[in-house]
């Protein structure tokens, strides 16, 4: 294991699928994302996460996302995220937070579906 990066060769950078749908997505960009390898990926969106510490606020949120996905007609399944190591690599300081394509789209507030609704068209879903 390289901690700050000594131990790895320069050049050298950990590969990190963007995908949470088990289909290894080439990269964190959503622009390279192949339109076949998951449902969601037509409509433009791949991964949506909710990053929480499990409290009834992450729960709620990652509920009104679930249902904004379902409201939408999207198929993509929504992660419910609880591990801290994992939040802290999004540099998530308050939560619930939203990604969505592996980029932190909201937090430090509970959305409503219809909130998370406009947030996904402003995004261009």
């Amino acid at each position: 294991m390289a901690i700050f990066n000594f131990g790895k060769k320069k050049g050298e950078e950990k590969k990190v699928s963007a995908c949470s749908c088990s289909c290894s997505c080439p990269t964190n960009e959503t622009e390279e994302i192949i339109n076949d390898c998951c449902p969601g990926a037509k409509e433009g969106t791949c991964c949506i996460k909710v990053l929480g510490a499990g409290c009834k606020s992450c729960h709620e949120q990652y509920e009104n996302v679930k249902q904004a996905v379902k409201d939408m007609g999207l198929s993509i399944e929504v992660e419910y995220i609880t591990d801290m190591q994992k939040v802290m690599e999004y540099g998530v300081m308050s939560m619930p937070a939203l990604v969505v394509n592996e980029k932190v789209a909201a937090m430090g507030k509970v959305l409503k579906s219809n909130d998370v609704i406009t947030l996904l068209h402003k995004l261009g879903f």
